[in-house]
């Protein structure tokens, strides 16, 4: 299907198993009847296009309100848009809830964000006060959309392209690093910070990072994050 159709498909639990759908024409039709055998073709239902956006939900986490630019936020919330056309996060998955609960209970401190994807949580960090908020992404991509949500959210968050695992980082009360365990482990010695939450692993991996110590763990879905602090 990902070389039928590379501009995408969907795939739907069915009671009997899984059914993928591509929404194409007599000419994408005739390509998966050659490749899988007969199939079933509906006519799409006007509003298609706009369906996707169904999946994606805001969520609250205490004062802060995360969700699209569709939606609506309640009076009094602290507002962090994020448009999910980006794919590099939109705050929904449990490692970035986890770790803006964390964030809620720290003192506002200067701010680092290794690996910031879509700039969540640099943007939740500027809205509660913490600065000043440095973002920094290997990704030129994810770069430019953290820049376009941050500016969006009329917030003050530097964002800069750096590899965290080679370049000099800059120095920060609070670092925040929502990655892959390895990569988290591979970089803890070199973040100039004084706390440290990290998130991206599940439940059973424990990271145990050099210089640091373990101050609180949480856990959302099987997902965890820790909260550590320098030694």
């Amino acid at each position: 299907m990902i070389e039928l159709f590379p501009e995408g498909f969907e795939e739907v639990d069915a009671s009997d198993g899984l059914e993928l759908a591509a929404y194409t024409n007599a000419g994408g039709e005739e390509r998966v009847w050659q490749v899988f055998g007969p199939g079933r073709a509906e006519d799409i239902k006007p509003g298609w296009t706009e369906a996707w956006k169904r999946f994606h939900r805001p969520i609250t986490i205490g004062p802060l309100w995360i969700g699209p630019p569709w939606e609506e936020p309640p009076p009094g919330a602290l507002t962090v848009v994020v448009d999910p056309g980006q794919a590099f996060g939109t705050g929904s998955h449990p490692t970035t809830q986890l770790c803006l609960a964390l964030l809620l209970e720290q003192e506002p401190v200067s701010v680092l964000d290794l690996g910031c994807g879509s700039g969540v949580l640099s943007i939740a960090a500027a809205r509660l006060g913490f600065g000043p908020v440095v973002a920094v992404d290997l990704d030129p991509a994810a770069v430019r959309a953290a820049r376009e949500n941050v500016a969006a959210n009329a917030v003050d968050v530097d964002v800069r392209l750096l590899d965290v695992t080679a370049a000099p980082l800059p120095v920060a009360g609070l670092a925040l690093a929502n990655i892959a365990l390895r990569q988290a482990a591979e970089v803890a010695s070199r973040v100039p910070a004084r706390r440290l939450i990290v998130s991206g692993y599940l439940v059973p991996e424990m990271p145990e990072l050099d210089g640091w110590a373990r101050l609180e763990r949480r856990s959302l879905e099987g997902w965890a994050a820790d909260l550590f602090g320098r030694l």
